[in-house]
Order: structure tokens, then C-alpha cells, then sequence
């Protein structure tokens, strides 16, 4: 029997292991849960600043306001913008819903544009159409860990004064580099950044979780408040706000694992390198495409399989224990919640395709070079000529 074959049967392949992820830090984290037992400060305890600093010092940005998870961090933004019911906000229709429901749940518009047809991202060159005196924001998605074209969003947002959030939820510990040589961190680069700590994220706690950044200090004061009711101290409201923060046992946990974040990408890239290697000039795979001003950490590892065989090549594989994902099946604007007139006017053929197209092999940091074997070989034998 294939050694791989063997490893396969003692350690079955998931999309996202996080079992084995946790034995290999599990003394830090069992401390670290330990800890804040022992405390009995659920809520607020010192984990929760310890945290938000070592973020800060990690991405190199004044604020981080720890929040309960990524959805809220991107109302928190919109909420601290002082904008207007019916105000334009522009985002891409290819990424999860939320992107687009926390617009709307707010009575502001989502206004959906195209993406590029490698990256995945929001393409930047479709953007200014798109742009009326009724928008106040863009919204670029950092999607499967590599950044949007941030050097061209920022000059149109001067252009036309606009905010700009990043929702970097699958894309943090990401480096941008800018033509001058300037680099910053995804999340970094625009007004303000959000992110979630959704267990199954790069860097992921035991339950939810979410952030914001932003370099303004005002606007950090003002998404805090907001954050806890919009309270200036205890007891007075000077603002409509929520109740969205991050439980100081998540803080604690998301403390141990930011000291990795910088190897668990690298370990993902591993896996990248080695699928991207397996699957390179293939007639019917199309590899996801590197861009030369953005790191990648692959929070996923999307493939383009053409001539219409995605469908039957996922369920080929699950019949072979392998899982995968299609992320995602139905672009925002086909979605029954989002569709409306305007959207029906744009070319979304890129995204549509991609709908079809796209598929999402095994990634994470744990993965092993048999699996990686496995996997691959069942994918070329799908597509060897039937003999």
C-alpha cells in the first residue's frame, strides 16, 4: 500500500483541520484558556487589551477595536461614517453575503461591480463607473488572501473623497506593496479595516470574533463607543450604538495564535506551491493567479476547472474522501435579498463564470506532502483520457 494511502486511512483530509492545528500549541492554549478561568473576567478581562495591542504592533496600525465577529466589524465602520439612508457604497458581487447584507441592513445601497477574472477581487478598472455623487465608499474584499488593487482604489477615493473599508477577512497578516516601495498590511491601507476570527479563518479563534483598525484616532473613538452602546463612560449614550465585543477567552486563544500567523501562511503557501505545481499548463485547470504587489496567505486555494467539469469533479473527489468547496455558488446580485434593476443593467458575465468554475481544494496549515499526493493524483486521473 502507498504511504500516502495509509496516512490517508489514519488521518482523513479536511478543508480545514483545526483539530490538529490545536495539538500543536495545545499547551499555550489550554494556559491561556486556563487563565481566564481561573480570572473569572469573561468579559473585558486583560487578554482582550493584551490582544488588541500585539495586533496593533503586528499590523503596524494605531487602532484595533476587538468586536464580537467580522459582520459586526464592517457595520461598526459603515456606522461610524456618518452616512446617510440611500448612500452608494460600492463592493464586489463576487463574496459572501455579508459584505453586502451589513449595507443594506443599514439603509445604505450596495452598488455591485465586476471582478477580475484571475485575482477574484473587485476590478479596479470597473470601479469609477460606477461611481455617482450619491457614493460615499468602496468596499474592497481581500478575497481568498491576496489583496485587491489598493494603489488604484486609493487615487480614485481621492478623487472622489471617498471612504474606503477593506474587508480583509480572509486575507489578514497579507503585505501590499505600493510602486514608491511603501508596504502595509492588508487592512491597513485604507480608512478602516475589518476582519473575523471565525474559527476556520488564517488566524481563527474557538467561536467568533472580529476586529476593526483604522490609523484615525477619532474614528477609532467614535467605532468604540459604538461597539458598547455607544457609550462615552458608563451609563452615558451619546451615540445609537450595539453590543459587539470579543469574550476575553477568544482574546486569549487569539493572543497564542497571532504568534504563528506568519508560519501558518507559510505553510499554506507550502500547500499552494505544491498544487500549483501539480496543476500548471493543465488543459482544463486554471491555477489562481499571484499578483506581484500583494503577498498571498491563502485562506483558500480556488481553482477554475473549464469545459463545464466542476460539478462532476467535486462529487468525484468527495467519492474519493476528498472534500471541497464551491465559495461561491450564487454572486450577491443573483441573490433574491439583493437583486434589483441597476444590477441587471452590468456585465457580471466574469463573475457568473466563476460561479460555475470555481473550486476550493483542501488548505490549511497542518496538511501533509501524502495528502497533498493523494489529492492530486485523483485530480490528473479524473481528467487521463478513459481508456
Amino acid at each position: 500500500m502507498n504511504l500516502y494511502i495509509r496516512n490517508l486511512i489514519l488521518k482523513p483530509i479536511e478543508m480545514v483541520d483545526l483539530k490538529s492545528q490545536y495539538q500543536h500549541i495545545k499547551t499555550e492554549i489550554d494556559q491561556a484558556i486556563q487563565s481566564v478561568i481561573d480570572s473569572a473576567l469573561f468579559i473585558n478581562g486583560p487578554s482582550v487589551g493584551e490582544f488588541k495591542k500585539d495586533l496593533e504592533t503586528y499590523l503596524q496600525i494605531k487602532n484595533v477595536i476587538p468586536c464580537a465577529n467580522g459582520t459586526d466589524a464592517l457595520q461598526l465602520a459603515l456606522m461610524a461614517l456618518d452616512l446617510k439612508e440611500g448612500d452608494e457604497i460600492i463592493t464586489a458581487s463576487f463574496t459572501y453575503a455579508a459584505t453586502a447584507e451589513v449595507i443594506a441592513l443599514l439603509k445604505l445601497t450596495p452598488v455591485l461591480v465586476e471582478v477580475d477574472k484571475d485575482t477574484f477581487c473587485i476590478n479596479s478598472d470597473k470601479i469609477e463607473a460606477a461611481i455617482t455623487p450619491k457614493t460615499k465608499a468602496i468596499i474592497p474584499v481581500h478575497l481568498f488572501g491576496q489583496c485587491a488593487d489598493m494603489e488604484k482604489i486609493i487615487l480614485l477615493a481621492k478623487k472622489y473623497n471617498l471612504f474606503v473599508i477593506e474587508d480583509t477577512a480572509q486575507a489578514i497578516g497579507a503585505d501590499y506593496t505600493f510602486q514608491n516601495g511603501e508596504k502595509l498590511k492588508a487592512g491597513t491601507i485604507g480608512t478602516i479595516g475589518c476582519t473575523s476570527f471565525f474559527p476556520s479563518k488564517n488566524l481563527g479563534s474557538f467561536g467568533d470574533g472580529g476586529a476593526v483598525f483604522t490609523n484615525d484616532n477619532l474614528l477609532a473613538g467614535k467605532i468604540k463607543r459604538i461597539s458598547n452602546h455607544g457609550q462615552s463612560s458608563k451609563y452615558v449614550h451619546d451615540e445609537i450604538g450595539i453590543n459587539s465585543r470579543l469574550d476575553t477567552l477568544q482574546a486569549a486563544i487569539l493572543k497564542v495564535k497571532l504568534k504563528y500567523l506568519d508560519l501558518y501562511a507559510a505553510n499554506r503557501n507550502i500547500v499552494a506551491d505544491y498544487y500549483d505545481e501539480t496543476f500548471q499548463n493543465h488543459p482544463d485547470i486554471i491555477i489562481p493567479k499571484r499578483v506581484q504587489n500583494s503577498s498571498h496567505v491563502f485562506h483558500q486555494y480556488t481553482l477554475q476547472i473549464l469545459n463545464g467539469k466542476r460539478d462532476e469533479l467535486k462529487k468525484y473527489l468527495a467519492e474519493k474522501n476528498i472534500p471541497t468547496m464551491v465559495y461561491y455558488p450564487k454572486a450577491i446580485h443573483q441573490q433574491k435579498a439583493f437583486k434589483n434593476k441597476d444590477s441587471e443593467k452590468i456585465d457580471f458575465s466574469i463573475t457568473e463564470n466563476l460561479c460555475q468554475n470555481v473550486l476550493s481544494l483542501p488548505i490549511h496549515t497542518e496538511m501533509e506532502t501524502e495528502q497533498l499526493g493523494y489529492i492530486c493524483s485523483k485530480i490528473l486521473a479524473f481528467f487521463a483520457p478513459k481508456l
